[in-house]
């Protein structure tokens, strides 16, 4: 699944839809397409064990049923963990999204971590590059520390990042800022971050 790309994500989400003989809407036009919303994009070599999806039915149908068939229906690697029903008039997941939690493994060590990663905690800016443009990666971090080691005794982190459009960060960044080598690491998105409803 580190491998699977958006377009792919979406994809199979739509076959499993069919699999699943659920009701999928479609959009109205000259080529309809079907309605399904995730929240963030995945970046291809990432995992996730949190993310979100609208989806649009035709018919009203119980919740269980609908948990039950889209199960039975995925492709390997990909779990439902809850099926619950929103609003038409909700404002869409992109413009509710406030921030990404990731869990970063370290394949190989970086020396004095703890030190590396209150130099950037404690920093006012901490200017980057990408794609030839300079920005300001410290707004975008949220919260930055260090996680129990794995059963592997490889080192750990947490961190949280914007998500919003227009300001989002990113967990390669945050590796390449303390020292490290994005390719020497492992990055897991546990948990979406949404506006809390009013």
């Amino acid at each position: 699944m580190r491998y699977t790309s958006h377009l792919d994500l979406h994809r199979a989400w739509e076959r499993t839809i069919r699999r699943a003989n659920l009701p999928l809407a479609y959009t109205q036009g000259f080529r309809p397409h079907p309605r399904i919303n995730l929240a963030s994009a995945l970046p291809l070599g990432f995992t996730s064990q949190d993310e979100v999806v609208d989806i649009w039915l035709e018919d009203a149908l119980p919740l269980a049923d609908i948990e039950t068939a889209l199960n039975g229906s995925l492709p390997p690697g990909m779990q439902i963990c809850s099926v619950d029903t929103v609003s038409d008039r909700d404002p869409t997941l992109q413009t509710q999204l406030l921030a990404a939690e990731y869990l970063i493994t370290l394949l190989e060590p970086l020396p004095e971590l703890e030190t590396r990663l209150q130099a950037i905690c404690r920093s006012d800016s901490l200017p980057r590059q990408r794609r030839g443009k300079s920005y300001d990666l410290r707004p975008l971090l949220l919260e930055l520390r260090q996680f129990a080691d794995d059963e592997d005794g490889q080192q750990r982190l947490l961190a949280v990042l914007a998500a919003q459009e227009g300001a989002t960060g990113r967990p390669e960044e945050v590796i390449l800022a303390l020292g490290g080598e994005p390719t020497l690491a492992r990055v897991q998105r546990t948990r979406l971050v949404f506006i809390s409803p009013s």
